[in-house]
């Protein structure tokens, strides 16, 4: 397996929703690189500039481990985003784990990703509103993962991250949960099971 995961980037992305999950990934031995819409520098909403390492075109599933697609505000406001979605479906139908999450989940059910699959996102009419056909696999909740898909709301990095460190192997079982309690519940024991 592929030790690179793909973080897409691109203008009005949700700077907060992606990292725990990065930094985890990258301390567990994971490179973390960027692909964007092109190399062109791109903005985040708070305001920081990142230069894609990447152009979308030259992304392939079998180069990496894991796409990662955060919320952006584009990804509601016209079809910019979409060939990241349409990666998606290359990297999923290649067996290779996808991780949406905010407005990444619409892009994803406007491309028909949600339809068979459980998921989640902010709330299920957010996700109605694309005119998608996966209402009833919504499940309300903080994180989901289904097979090699993983979509969370915006609210929700922490538990994000816990199901891409999961899947990924970054950290399992107990020591899985105790960086949750650590991360999610600020619980102090949980530091100590993390370490021991």
């Amino acid at each position: 397996m592929p030790r690179t995961v793909h973080l897409a980037v691109y203008d009005s992305l949700a700077d907060w929703e992606t990292g725990h999950t990065t930094a985890w990934l990258a301390r567990s031995g994971f490179m973390v690189k960027t692909v964007g819409p092109t190399t062109a520098p791109v903005t985040t909403i708070g305001g920081l500039r990142i230069t894609p390492g990447l152009p979308l075109e030259d992304l392939r599933p079998e180069d990496s481990a894991l796409l990662i697609l955060p919320g952006a505000d584009l990804w509601d406001t016209g079809d910019d985003l979409a060939p990241f979605a349409v990666a998606a479906r290359r990297f999923l139908d290649a067996g290779v784990p996808v991780a949406a999450i905010c407005g990444a989940t619409a892009g994803l059910a406007r491309e028909g990703l949600l339809d068979d699959r459980a998921h989640t996102s902010a709330v299920s009419f957010y996700l109605a509103a694309t005119g998608y056909k996966g209402g009833e696999h919504y499940v309300d909740t903080d994180a989901v993962t289904d097979g090699d898909l993983i979509t969370a709301g915006p609210t929700e990095p922490v538990a994000f991250a816990r199901e891409v460190l999961g899947k990924m192997g970054a950290f399992e079982g107990a020591k899985l949960d105790a960086w949750y309690r650590l991360f999610h519940d600020s619980d102090p024991a949980a530091y100590e099971e993390l370490n021991g």
